[in-house]
């Protein structure tokens, strides 16, 4: 295998790994938002059921939009399962 495509790979790998960890992020400051409202959680959190429901809309976009992008950077990569 050739160098420039080990790096290739590689890449393709951190940018598939660094959508994941934005996607974790997002679901985890919605989450902590939920318990605020419900007063579970001390910091941060949402001001309304309406502000709960947009943010989990919007996660939930960023989501997809992320898993697509996981699924293209691998294609690009060349790290897909065949």
């Amino acid at each position: 295998m050739s160098f420039l495509k080990d790096v290739k790979i590689n890449v393709a790998t951190a940018i598939a790994a660094a959508f994941g960890f934005v996607i974790a992020l997002l679901w985890r400051d919605v989450i902590i938002g939920i318990l605020k409202y419900y007063e579970y959680w001390q910091d941060g959190g949402f001001d309304s059921e309406g502000a709960i429901m947009a943010g989990v809309i919007l996660v939930i976009i960023i989501t997809v939009i992320c898993v697509f992008g996981i699924m293209f950077i691998n294609k690009w990569g060349g790290t897909e399962k065949k």
